[in-house]
């Protein structure tokens, strides 16, 4: 855990590498604490392209650290597939990816033709019609958490201002939201046995080996999703799940499909935003220099949002498949290997950005790959985040005269999200 003003992210690492032998990526463990970046700091330095072992019944993969290299994989996609494996380092059978797949594990065209179903309700207008509502709910959160001098700022704020929005987006009840971050919690952390019953390194999850992340959790959204569905087929109306209901209806997704991909968003546009507006706080508080230049000069705010992407990089990693045989950066890939591009190395690769572990919320130009770097899975919900994380720190920051913290800051386990789950705050109102 990390004690009251200790940094989330670390510092600066030396330049010494790191033997290879103490550098295991996919321990859980090892990131409870924080993100191991000497580790990547090494490994981008001295073996950039780097065979991981992996216990089994895993078979390894290639870790891919600097930004360079991650932007060739993913916009390469006919060479390095989401389709013929799939995007987590959990490795699948043919009927276990049959049934699991979601869009993410699709290449084009098959994924061009998902991803219309919902790509205009994502789009910067559709979803900048709702800044009103946002701004709205932002401000009811808030007032409700600043009754208190002190709370923990992840379940009172970070949690609330996503999962509100995407109720309004799938136009499913308000009180709805607490049950679906619960759902959402367990299916994303089901690494963390805070937030799972079933924790998939530790007891045995053979038989949910068809469900999203092994957890039996997905069934629960699953019922959920079709009873939505049920009703906005009794009336129709302009939102995500009709669209998915008419989807289904014309064939274009199977049952499953469409509860994979109701699952899918559902996490993704909940549990993403939250775990960076969380991270953006303990960055400003592990950095009051940026705090207080935020607050005399708020015009920072969207710099300062494209910053905190960069610096809190929610997803860590993404895995491709090799379709042939070839070679990057003088490593030969063979057909079949798991290529896995670490986003939380590519953003504080020192080629792509000077001075990476400086926290500055003026940074420009910042081409982070929080979002991915382009191509066709570039994040539907980008728009999104960035409006949700924009309007809450611009509704946050007048109200506070000061924030420090109060406790323990407590990662989540895993080695797949980059999650906070509990930051202690005592706050001195405006």
């Amino acid at each position: 855990m990390l004690h009251a003003g200790s940094s989330a992210e670390g510092e600066a690492v030396t330049e010494t590498p790191v033997a290879l032998d103490r550098i295991d990526l996919v321990d859980p463990d090892n990131y409870v604490e924080r993100i191991p970046f000497e580790w990547f700091d090494s490994l981008r330095r001295e073996h950039p392209v780097y065979w991981h072992e992996e216990p089994p019944p895993n078979h390894g993969f290639w870790a891919v650290t600097r930004y360079e290299d991650l932007v060739a994989v993913h916009m390469d996609w006919e060479t390095y597939s989401s389709e013929v494996g799939a995007v987590a380092l959990e490795e699948l059978d043919e009927e276990q990816l049959r049934i699991r797949k979601t869009m993410l594990e699709t290449d084009p065209p098959r994924h061009r033709e998902l991803r219309n179903i919902c790509n205009k309700r994502f789009s910067a207008r559709a979803v900048g019609q709702y800044e009103a509502f946002i701004r709205d709910v932002a401000r009811r959160v808030l007032d409700r958490a600043l009754e208190r001098e002190e709370f923990d700022f992840v379940p009172e704020i970070s949690r609330e201002l996503p999962i509100r929005f995407l109720c309004a987006i799938f136009t499913v009840p308000q009180e709805d939201a607490p049950q679906l971050i619960e759902w959402g919690d367990a299916l994303i952390g089901n690494q963390d046995p805070e937030y799972s019953a079933a924790v998939v390194d530790r007891v045995d999850t053979e038989e949910f080996k068809y469900l999203q992340f092994r957890s039996p959790i997905a069934l629960k959204v699953f019922d959920y999703a079709a009873q939505q569905r049920d009703v906005c087929l009794d009336e129709p109306r302009d939102d995500v799940i009709t669209a998915l209901a008419v989807a289904q209806s014309e064939g274009i997704l199977s049952e499953r499909e469409f509860q994979n991909y109701f699952a899918l968003l559902m996490i993704a546009g909940n549990e993403t935003t939250r775990h960076t507006i969380s991270s953006g706080m303990l960055a400003l508080l592990d950095h009051a220099d940026q705090m207080r230049r935020l607050k005399e000069d708020p015009s920072l705010i969207p710099s300062a949002v494209e910053e905190i992407l960069r610096w809190a990089t929610p997803v860590m990693h993404f895995r491709r498949t090799a379709t042939r045989d070839t070679e990057l950066r003088g490593e030969k890939i063979r057909k079949g290997d798991k290529v896995v591009t670490w986003y939380i190395s590519a953003n504080r690769d020192e080629d792509a950005f000077p001075d990476p572990y400086r926290f500055d919320i003026a940074r420009t130009p910042n081409e982070h790959v929080t979002f991915g770097p382009g191509g066709p899975h570039f994040c539907l919900g980008a728009h999104l985040a960035r409006l949700e994380t924009r309007i809450l720190f611009e509704e946050l920051l007048p109200r506070v005269r000061s924030v420090e913290l109060a406790g323990e800051v407590e990662r989540m386990r895993s080695n797949f999200v980059n999650g906070i789950k509990h930051i202690p705050v005592r706050v001195r109102p405006a």
